[in-house]
């Protein structure tokens, strides 16, 4: 019965799996043959809410057992959730319609700069504007960019100086070592985060109490999680015939096919990272955010990788002069506002100011 309580209590999951349902008995006649921009942008319209409606119920999940395990192995359950939900969309998007060697590689760039742009940004600025200055655990906040930054580097400048294959990618054995290395590195840094160091990863001083949002048992809110991720999965795969379809037709940047996935993939953790900044619960803001960004760089790449070298796709990852200048200036600014255990309103100001130039270079570059 409590099963059922809880479905019926989330209107956006249940529009996800009508609407999933919808397209998975009539979508091939809708989207094999779409012909008109303004269908595509009806279909569009209706699988954007559709997909994030089931995100946002991942992530009340998600945040469901953040509560019930405590910090910082709920924060872990919920970055490890959208991470799923990234790797499974880019998945679906991948294998779906033309073959987009660049895909993969603009939706993590775009994830990092979403995040350590716009997320970072609007998280310190609304967190300062009512608190002032606040605090986080300057430990957890490096351990985080201690990786990110040489992580970063390596999948998405690096293919761009190999010369063992042609253009920005890598051979099967530098792919194989690299997804290795990622791998390996996270699961240290999970030992660190979940076993020696968990201090590091808590609020100096407690903020606000979060409010509480899971009452069911355990089991309910996995099973949950798995109910509200399967619609994600199938309509991401029905989206990608969209997106296909306008950008190639609207001659649109392809870079924004990798915004439009990472803001869908972001949306629901950055609202729950923006809350936590306004309650100044800062660090637990920081541990969402930038667990994001290391989720991605070490789990996706590797994701990807795989998928081209078992599909036979190209798989191109490393990143145009212009973006990994972005990258760099993106990373700077992040280690300076973050290496000294304390955030104010300019910091979050300039963080909007990187994403702001970012965003408008994809159209005017």
């Amino acid at each position: 019965m409590k099963f059922w309580k809880y479905l019926r209590s989330s209107k956006g999951l249940a529009f996800g799996w009508l609407t999933t349902a919808a397209f998975v008995c009539f979508g091939g006649g809708w989207l094999d043959d779409l012909k008109s921009p303004l269908a595509a942008g009806f279909f569009g319209l209706w699988l954007l809410p559709a997909i994030l409606g089931a995100a946002f119920s991942v992530v009340r999940q998600a945040d469901a057992l953040a509560h019930r395990l405590g910090e910082p192995l709920g924060t872990l359950v919920l970055t490890i959730s959208v991470t799923g939900m990234e790797v499974s969309m880019l998945s679906a998007v991948m294998l779906t319609g033309r073959e987009e060697p660049t895909l993969a590689r603009d939706t993590m760039f775009a994830v990092v700069m979403l995040v350590l742009g716009a997320l970072v940004g609007t998280a310190l600025l609304l967190g300062a504007w009512r608190h002032r200055q606040q605090d986080f655990n300057l430990e957890g906040a490096n351990a985080y960019l201690s990786l990110i930054l040489p992580l970063s580097l390596f999948g998405l400048v690096m293919p761009n100086f190999t010369v063992t294959t042609e253009g920005p990618t890598f051979s099967k054995n530098q792919a194989v070592v690299l997804s290795v290395l990622c791998i390996g590195i996270y699961a240290v840094f999970l030992s660190i985060q979940t076993l020696r160091h968990r201090e590091f990863f808590a609020q100096p001083e407690e903020g606000d109490a979060g409010e509480e949002t899971g009452h069911g048992p355990l089991w309910l809110h996995f099973v949950l999680l798995l109910v509200s991720l399967a619609p994600v999965v199938i309509l991401s795969e029905e989206l990608a015939h969209v997106l296909d379809f306008g950008i190639h037709t609207l001659h649109l940047p392809s870079a924004l096919a990798g915004v439009v996935v990472a803001g869908l993939i972001l949306a629901p953790e950055g609202l729950s990272s923006i809350r936590a900044a306004c309650k100044n619960q800062l660090q637990r803001s920081i541990n969402l955010l930038l667990g994001s960004v290391l989720a991605t760089i070490s789990l996706t790449i590797p994701a990807v990788l795989l998928i081209g070298v078992v599909c036979g796709r190209r798989v191109d990852l490393g990143l145009d002069p212009q973006e990994a200048i972005m990258l760099a200036v993106a990373l700077a600014i992040s280690l300076m506002t973050f290496g000294r255990g304390r955030t104010n309103l300019l910091q979050g100001a300039v963080h909007l100011l990187v994403f702001i130039v970012w965003f408008a270079l994809i159209f005017e570059g």
